[in-house]
């Protein structure tokens, strides 16, 4: 459902994501791991169609998202790192607002948002102003903005950060709901967040892909903790060591000429 291939991003001198891919499958939650700085929000905005690449590809059900964006932005549920809420609106008529966005019909918009009003545990808010929620709630009317459409893809970048105890577990409970009939690609750097929601981990760092690996593959007895920790040192190490290789590389060919 979603291919990423060979992406790269650069600022200037400064590379972000380098050349990077990866798979998430039909109907899986891939979670996409890595510390802070990692690259793991541009890779998102990239992904959907919110930013260029400088090289590589995005396959969103077969559409590239660079040669056929508006088609495969359709496809495409986003919730940023921050919910793109406005704020003096009040919750039903900005859902109201985001559904004639996305291309829902005229006629189905009002059961579009009844529908992720009750999924997203909205409903006695739906007359709220949204400036006015807490925390947990504008991350709630965030989800439900991503899925008026009713999208195959989602993206949730960071959906949990800020969030007390009791809001991280009701939010993460309600991603778990939507897998299976869609595709998610949850970013974040929080361990138990992946470990608790996914199927499948992919660890960045430094803008380079460290580990693509299902969670029932990772061997009995061995925590996330430690995979994530053991990717990050290789990936480290093989940065560190990169630079010397290519000088003794350049060395031999002197030698030999």
């Amino acid at each position: 459902m979603i291919e990423v291939r060979d992406l790269t991003k650069s600022y200037g001198n400064f590379v972000a994501v380098k050349g990077i891919s990866f798979k998430a499958e039909s109907g899986q939650i891939l979670g996409f791991l890595g510390p802070n700085g990692a690259g793991k929000t541009t890779t998102m905005r990239i992904i959907t169609g919110f930013m260029p690449a400088t090289s590589g590809t995005v396959i969103i059900d077969g559409l590239d998202i660079f040669a056929n964006s508006l088609e495969a932005r359709r496809l495409i549920g986003y919730l940023p790192e921050t919910p793109p809420l406005y704020s003096d609106m009040r919750v039903d008529a900005y859902l109201r607002f985001v559904a004639r966005l996305r291309g829902v019909r005229r006629n189905e918009v009002a059961d579009a948002v009844a529908h992720v009003l009750e999924v997203c545990g909205l409903t006695e808010m739906a007359h709220r102003i949204c400036g006015q929620l807490s925390k947990g709630y504008r991350q709630r009317v965030g989800l439900a903005q991503a899925l008026i459409h009713n999208p195959p893809v989602m993206i949730l970048d960071e959906p949990t950060i800020g969030l007390d105890p009791r809001q991280i577990h009701e939010i993460r409970e309600l991603i778990r709901s939507f897998a299976g009939d869609r595709t998610i690609v949850l970013s974040t750097h929080i361990l138990p967040e992946v470990s608790q929601i996914c199927d499948r981990v992919v660890i960045i760092n430094d803008g380079r892909i460290a580990l693509e690996e299902q969670l029932s593959d990772i061997p009995a007895g061995t925590t996330l903790e430690e995979v994530f920790l053991a990717a990050i040192a290789r990936e480290d190490h093989a940065a560190d060591t990169a630079p010397e290789e290519m000088l003794e590389e350049v060395g031999a060919g002197h030698s030999e000429a």
